[in-house]
């Protein structure tokens, strides 16, 4: 009998921990977002700090593979991280993982593997991101992210996005058009990081879940170099 019990125990042991043990892709893939972000922000001339500041979320997608969107069906995958609170206003917060789709990405990506960055400049953006798909350029307005050190690189386009997004290939840093590519939840990879199912705006809107110990990196960088909310909203 107590053979019988000890071999149950360890049938539900391994029910139950198989999800959050399978997580090693998305382990990687927010580990590597941290290093994609601090890289990109430490370097001045990059993204802007006053469009950093003003921008209500972050999604990060680290080494994306140009072959992937000429095969049909292919996407990068990889994390979105916002402030918290009902406004936007608090500290950078647990990540949600997202995927980027196809449109004509695959034409424009300049190296085999490209780091992108995109920032979410409105609570209406951040919002539709995290509920279903949206498609850059119809349902959002998306434009090429400017550079620059100050507040002179905020052209008219990037004042009136909800998206403004860059790209990293080859040590090029460069704002680049997604329009017509997709942005959506990625919850099957929510559900094998962390170890739950819980929908992408629970994650981020509702803080249901602490930020992994991957995200480390990713959230003491941005809470470091952006810690305040400067969008007004």
């Amino acid at each position: 009998m107590n053979k019988l019990w000890v071999s149950l125990v360890a049938g539900l042991l391994v029910v139950t921990t198989t999800p959050a043990a399978d997580n090693k892709k998305e382990v990687e893939r927010v580990e590597n977002s941290g290093t994609v972000i601090k890289e990109i922000l430490d370097i001045p001339d990059d993204i802007p700090q006053s469009l950093l500041d003003k921008s209500e979320c972050v999604i990060v997608l680290p080494s994306v593979l140009k072959a992937a969107f000429i095969v049909g069906g292919s996407y990068g995958r990889g994390v979105m991280t916002c402030r918290t609170g009902e406004k936007f206003t608090g500290p950078w917060g647990s990540p949600t993982m997202v995927a980027l789709e196809g449109g004509s990405v695959g034409l424009q990506i300049g190296g085999e593997a490209t780091d992108f960055v995109l920032l979410l400049m409105s609570q209406r953006s951040a919002e539709s991101v995290l509920s279903t798909k949206v498609k850059l350029g119809a349902d959002i307005s998306a434009a090429a992210g400017p550079k620059g050190r100050d507040a002179s690189a905020e052209t008219d386009a990037a004042m009136r996005a909800e998206i403004l997004s860059y790209s990293r290939a080859r040590g090029v840093f460069a704002g680049i058009s997604l329009e017509g590519s997709t942005l959506r939840p990625d919850n099957d990879a929510n559900a094998k990081l962390y170890g739950t199912e819980h929908p992408a705006k629970d994650i981020v809107l509702k803080g249901v879940v602490m930020p992994p110990p991957a995200a480390d990196r990713l959230l003491a960088t941005l809470n470091h170099r952006s810690p305040k909310n400067a969008s007004g909203d």
